[in-house]
């Protein structure tokens, strides 16, 4: 049992956290952020102010057709103009050229190692392509003094760094993300980033106290909330999981998410009408959502409302027709119901989609047998044996199947085996088999 955060989970680096850095042309990017702004000053002593200057406005513009070409002639002019280099990987990034990006960055850096937003923009360009030398150079921005906002910048460069290492070097990555807490305490993105890896680390009280922070800085975070009640969900900690599920609820009455979680919740702690009324609820809000139908029916069943699990599993089957397991769930609904017909049919069909299907053998047979259809009632449960173990209902129930078709032998046969394995389980059945075999078997001379 999980929530799916809304936080944007594929990149690397947080929309949220992102930095505009001013500083020779150009702010650092995110690789999941469609939206990059720049500022500009060109660097005194440059050899080609104006050029620059004109290609940078024109970036400001997103003109980038007329910015390249301009940035193009600085560098053939000066192959080692480190700030050219610098706006044409943005340019080329802007244009969706990551290896041309990659490029112009590598050479922006070779012209001048100590700047710290080109080994920034290049670690970030190189971690968008999975290339393993991001790290380089994004441990080197860590070391390097941004030109403007500064601690904003070296938080920065500390969270892309933990973001690549979370795979390879959780622990270092988790520390990369304390060197981030620690510039910047009352951002929370550090502390976001570094709870599901400290989960997933098995660092569990670290994690909850991440979380926890979280919410002291920002106490209705949908993220925090989110992890930690998936925290509490997975360390079967549900009297707590119910407390932040209720807070995520009054918070967002329309996630339909928060909605089946805390019905989950609550039926596992037993309060049941609460939880039906929490399933609705979701469904109302998502009526696509079939998990939440199938727990909605599945708390029906447990409160003995079969016709409500009967009108759930039948909106499903609309749905998914070619399910087995919905099938069965409806047929054994309406074998409640002693609809044995219909629960028949439903079985039936649960097999065909499903030949190796065992329980919905078990449950055929029993059907068969109430409607008086013996011939189908041994072939399910013959069909049964072949995938599950031998229980005493099923003895019995061929045993008697066999007796209606007055097969007395395999009748005898079965209501002895029910016998050996009841063990005083099932008085009623014990008496009758005992019974049927005085009437069935013959008399000892």
């Amino acid at each position: 049992m999980e929530i799916i955060s809304n936080r944007r989970k594929e990149g690397w680096i947080s929309g949220s956290a992102l930095v505009l850095l001013i500083g020779f042309g150009a702010t650092l990017f995110a690789q999941d952020a469609g939206k990059t702004v720049r500022h500009h000053k060109v660097t005194d002593g440059n050899p080609f102010p104006q050029q620059i200057a004109q290609a940078e406005a024109a970036i400001e513009k997103k003109d980038y057709a007329t910015a390249e070409p301009l940035l193009n002639k600085v560098v053939a002019d000066d192959p080692n103009n480190y700030q050219a280099w610098f706006d044409l990987g943005f340019v080329y990034h802007a244009l969706e050229k990551p290896e041309d990006s990659i490029a112009a960055y590598r050479k922006s850096v070779n012209a001048k190692p100590d700047v710290y937003e080109s080994n920034l923009n290049l670690g970030l360009a190189l971690a968008a392509s999975h290339q393993s030398d991001a790290e380089q150079y994004l441990r080197a921005a860590t070391k390097l003094q941004p030109t403007n906002h500064v601690e904003a910048g070296k938080e920065q460069a500390w969270l892309s760094l933990a973001h690549v290492l979370e795979e390879s070097k959780p622990e270092e990555a988790i520390q990369a993300y304390r060197q981030a807490a620690a510039l910047r305490p009352n951002d929370v993105e550090p502390y976001l980033s570094a709870a599901p890896l400290l989960e997933k680390t098995n660092h569990y009280a670290d994690a909850e106290q991440d979380y926890k922070q979280v919410l002291v800085l920002q106490p209705n975070s949908v993220d925090a909330l989110t992890g930690l009640a998936n925290l509490y969900m997975r360390g079967h900690k549900f009297p707590e999981a119910l407390d932040v599920l209720r807070k995520l609820v009054s918070l967002h009455p329309e996630d339909a998410g928060a909605h089946m979680q805390l019905g989950r919740m609550l039926a596992t702690a037993g309060q049941n009408d609460e939880a039906m009324a929490e399933l609705q609820t979701a469904i109302k809000l998502d009526p696509k959502d079939a998990a939440a139908q199938f727990d909605l029916a599945e708390m029906y069943v447990k409160s003995g409302k079969n016709v409500q699990a009967q009108a759930v599993y039948q909106s499903l089957l609309a749905a998914h027709p070619n399910d087995p397991d919905l099938h069965d769930q409806l047929g054994k609904a309406l074998l409640r119901q002693k609809n044995y017909g219909d629960a028949q049919q439903q079985f039936l069909m649960a097999v065909k989609l499903k030949p190796d299907f065992g329980e919905a053998y078990g449950d055929l047979g029993f059907a068969a047998d109430e409607n008086k259809n013996y011939e189908l009632a041994i072939r399910a449960l013959d069909a049964r044996a072949k995938f599950l173990p031998e229980v005493p209902v099923t003895f019995f129930v061929r045993a008697s199947a066999y007796d209606h078709l007055r097969d007395y032998k395999k009748a005898s046969e079965n209501y002895h085996r029910f016998l050996e394995v009841a063990n005083g389980k099932y008085p009623d059945q014990e008496w009758q088999a005992t019974h049927r075999l005085i009437a069935i078997e013959p008399k000892k001379k």
